[in-house]
């Protein structure tokens, strides 16, 4: 029994050895960290960064619409993008709308592809019944 004891305790001791010599460790490491962000910091030599997209071109900016004084006797297009699950929506902001403002002609229509692709004929129709548009995009 006596020697479990005295192994226990070399054990024991050995351990403790261990740990101080970690702590030990990890202070020179931290020291040295910082001492290089110091000589880091006194660098005065500089570095260019580069933007990763390049030079992006200048926005170009398209002014609103004029608003109409009132909606009476206009043409006012529903445009339905075909936005997945929002044609009961769309049915019913039609209803309501002609239902608000029955001096307004309202015209729904359905583009001919996605939300994301263009339907040059369907704005041309648009523009040459200098109408108004409302153009559901979905959510």
């Amino acid at each position: 029994m006596g020697r479990e004891v005295r192994g226990m305790i070399c054990f024991s001791q050995e351990v403790e050895r261990m740990r101080i010599k970690a702590g030990f460790l990890l202070a020179a490491i931290v020291m040295a960290a910082f001492a290089s962000s110091v000589a880091w910091a006194a660098d005065d030599a500089k570095i260019v960064v580069m933007n990763p997209r390049g030079i992006q071109p200048e926005i170009r900016k398209i002014p609103m619409a004029v608003r109409p004084a009132t909606l009476d006797n206009r043409t006012v297009y529903i445009v339905d993008t075909k936005y997945p699950n929002t044609k009961p929506f769309v049915n019913e902001l039609f209803a309501a709308l002609k239902a608000k403002y029955p001096k307004t002609n309202w015209i729904l229509r359905d583009k001919a592809a996605g939300y994301m692709d263009d339907d040059p004929n369907l704005w041309k129709e648009i523009k040459s019944k200098d109408a108004a548009a409302i153009v559901l995009l979905g959510h």
